[in-house]
């Protein structure tokens, strides 16, 4: 980990070539959209932090919030509010006056992708934004991750070869120590449309593994 301080990537950031043009044609069909990197979401302190992959292009890449604005965070912000990890109504708009209170938002990619599937060059350049967010979260005991992808690159960012820690739903992998503390990763399936349609992901079995990464994280 290179230790400098977390600052969300710049509007303009040049690192992905691929996702610029993506992200300038973007701005041109839609110029009232955020169609920037999307900063994470919750405080800095919190004991959890929630994974995902990459922002969604009519979600989070037109709002400028992770996960707001598309099906994912209904059920993803629903959950977090039941579980008491946020507070407020979600109603898809960064304005809403939701506030995360003991977990994080982030995306191991920062920009929407084409496709909404980030390549493993992409992946790598945008790391360092989630090694530096990590290395500054004094509390952080859990890393949730939405989806395999996810679970590799946050094993990745700690150290971890993704080979010897395989992604199942609902499992705690025990991954060593950050900073002197223990951090585990839990894992759950996408809260994607996708996955809630073809009964891949249940609202139950989602919310069994918020409540896992709650327990994990001593919540």
């Amino acid at each position: 980990m290179t230790g400098s301080p977390f600052t969300d990537p710049p509007r303009d950031c040049p690192r992905c070539p691929r996702l610029v043009a993506f992200r300038t044609e973007a701005r041109s069909a839609n110029p009232d959209w955020w169609n920037s990197p999307v900063p994470s979401f919750g405080p800095i302190n919190a004991p959890l932090l929630v994974l995902g992959l990459a922002p969604g292009m009519g979600g989070a890449n037109r709002t400028g919030r992770p996960f707001t604005g598309d099906w994912a965070g209904d059920l993803l912000y629903k959950i977090l509010v039941e579980e008491d990890l946020a507070s407020g109504n979600y109603d898809r708009r960064p304005d809403d006056g939701l506030t995360l209170t003991r977990c994080r938002i982030a995306n191991a990619v920062r920009c929407v992708p084409p496709q909404n599937k980030p390549i493993g060059q992409e992946m790598t350049a945008c790391r360092d934004f989630l090694v530096d967010e990590i290395a500054d979260m004094p509390n952080l005991r859990v890393i949730f991750t939405l989806g395999r992808i996810a679970h590799e690159a946050a094993l990745r960012v700690l150290g971890v070869k993704p080979s010897g820690v395989k992604f199942a739903h609902q499992a705690v992998h025990d991954v060593g120590a950050l900073g002197g503390k223990s951090v585990n990763v839990v894992n759950s399936y996408h809260c994607s449309r996708y996955n809630t349609n073809t009964g891949r992901l249940t609202e139950d079995m989602f919310r069994d593994a918020v409540r896992t990464a709650k327990n994990a994280a001593g919540l």
